[in-house]
């Protein structure tokens, strides 16, 4: 069943003057539950596409429609439960906020949802899923305690926290070491086959996007299939 179908998108920027389509009439799609990375250059439009499909930068043609919604019809509160009770992000960088634990940092992705408030039930899932990225002595750890790697880990784990139909990982390994990286992969692969998650992941690493069943590459806001 396709889960998402982006159809003719272009994301165009004006610098200097200068037109740059980050994302040039790309057409695409992907059935639920496939695991599909990209790779391409620093520069290739990768995060910009992730962003578009995410509701996060509208493109400025063309369509991205999910389970047969078209994001950018929708209204702004469609739009904003989309991006937080349909996806699963994991941006580049960790971004965690220094004066919540690690605990909390995940359990903040609950209170933006339409029936937020963390439960007891909220508070059992983020400890499990810290111990699921191996981090269960580090639940009341505040991010300066917490090594790059770790904090990564928590960012990784948060992403997860509501249940997403659809992960968006743009990176989610880059700081992490080969034995954590590996771990974090077979993580990936036991939600996406358990729990049926669509995940599409930008990746700079070609062993990575080996692993993954459908492989993509981007170049200057093109792209094709491997």
């Amino acid at each position: 069943m396709t889960h998402l179908t982006i159809e003719n998108v272009t994301k165009t920027y004006f610098l200097e003057g200068n037109k740059i389509d980050a994302v040039s009439n790309i057409t695409l799609g992907i059935n639920k539950g496939e695991f599909v990375s990209i790779v391409g250059h620093s520069g290739s439009g990768k995060t910009t596409l992730l962003s578009i499909i995410g509701g996060i930068a509208r493109p400025t043609s063309g369509r991205v429609v999910f389970e047969g919604d078209d994001l950018y019809a929708l209204d702004s509160d469609r739009l904003s439960g989309y991006r937080c009770e349909k996806i699963g992000f994991m941006f580049q960088f960790s971004s965690l906020l220094p004066v919540l634990t690690a605990k909390e940092n995940i359990l903040l992705s609950v209170l933006f949802k339409s029936n937020g408030g963390a439960s007891d039930v909220h508070e059992e899932k983020a400890v499990e899923l810290l111990k699921m990225v191996g981090l269960g002595d580090k639940i009341n750890a505040y991010p300066s305690q917490l090594s790059g790697g770790q904090q990564r880990r928590v960012a990784i784990a948060r992403a997860f926290m509501n249940d997403p139909e659809l992960i968006l990982a743009d990176e989610p390994t880059g700081d992490l070491d080969e034995e954590t990286e590996a771990e974090m992969m077979r993580f990936f692969k036991s939600m996406n086959a358990g729990k049926n998650i669509t995940f599409i992941m930008v990746t700079h690493n070609s062993d990575l996007a080996m692993q993954t069943g459908r492989r993509l590459r981007m170049s200057n806001g093109a792209i094709a299939e491997l």
